[in-house]
């Protein structure tokens, strides 16, 4: 069955902005079933998944409402909308939060007043205490808090980019890098961290440690970039960054030679770490 099949005969839709697709989400998906549709409320600023990427962390199909075709419906013309696109619909799955229509005025309450359907309102998800949403997600990632981040989310958290010419100056100076330019994914926090690295169509992952921010030591531009651990390995298209811990801040050095031992340092702690992870 393909996709447009696939929506046209769900039965169930769980609606939600859905960046990062983490755990909360996947509690919403749990209720979905064998005709279950992922409906997503796009508002163009996506930055953990962004346009399409969440279709990674789910099996269920996907569809697209565009926030600016959508607010200003009332409750109402928000469900018969639905019902349009969703004929079958029997159905709605939301979070406890969601909120839709002109300035968010609707909620759970008139879905539940007006859809003569069932509506399930999944609670509040916690993981160590910590609730779970994507303005969450984004403020620990901006404070290099990976390992939370990681948690809420799920997975580890992952950005990808095309390849660029660096420096020049890695391999012949310090160490070889990947360099890769990277769009609508939201940066960490400045620094060097311990990762895996996916290289253009590879499936698997190679251990790496990499570095993001500005090359405070040599000509100050911003980089991303990624050492491979296991060797030197080409990469002529796109790679994928995977952040495991936060290693380091960005810090300036009074010479080559003193970044060079550092970067040493910082590989034999990413090197352990994975080490102890198995990765």
């Amino acid at each position: 069955m393909n996709t447009a099949t696939a929506i046209k005969n769900s039965d169930t839709i769980a609606i939600g902005g859905f960046d990062g697709v983490h755990v909360g989400h996947q509690r919403l998906f749990a209720h979905l079933g064998e005709h279950g549709c992922v409906v997503v409320i796009d508002s163009g600023f996506a930055n953990l998944t962004p346009k399409k990427e969440r279709e990674k962390f789910t099996h269920y199909p996907l569809y697209y409402f565009g926030l600016e075709n959508i607010r200003h419906l009332d409750a109402d013309g928000f469900i018969a909308l639905l019902k349009e696109e969703f004929p079958r619909l029997k159905k709605i799955v939301v979070g406890y939060d969601f909120h839709f229509g002109k300035e968010r005025a609707y909620s759970h309450d008139d879905l539940k007043e007006r859809f003569d359907g069932e509506v399930i309102v999944v609670d509040e998800v916690k993981v160590n205490g910590e609730s779970v949403h994507s303005r969450t997600i984004r403020h620990k990632l901006s404070h290099g808090d990976i390992k939370t981040a990681n948690a809420l989310l799920g997975y580890n958290y992952t950005i990808q980019g095309k390849v660029i010419k660096g420096q020049g100056i890695g391999a012949k100076e310090l160490v070889a890098t990947i360099n890769l330019h990277v769009s609508d994914f939201m940066l960490p926090r400045e620094g060097v961290y311990t990762t895996v690295t996916r290289i253009d169509e590879e499936e698997h992952f190679h251990p790496s440690i990499s570095f993001i921010g500005h090359r405070a030591s040599t000509d100050g531009t911003f980089a991303v970039e990624t050492h491979i651990l296991d060797g030197k390995i080409e990469c002529t298209k796109h790679a994928s960054i995977s952040f495991i811990n936060f290693v380091r801040e960005n810090i300036k050095f009074d010479s080559l030679d003193d970044l060079k031992k550092q970067i040493n340092r910082d590989i034999n702690i990413s090197k352990s770490e994975l080490k102890m992870l198995q990765l």
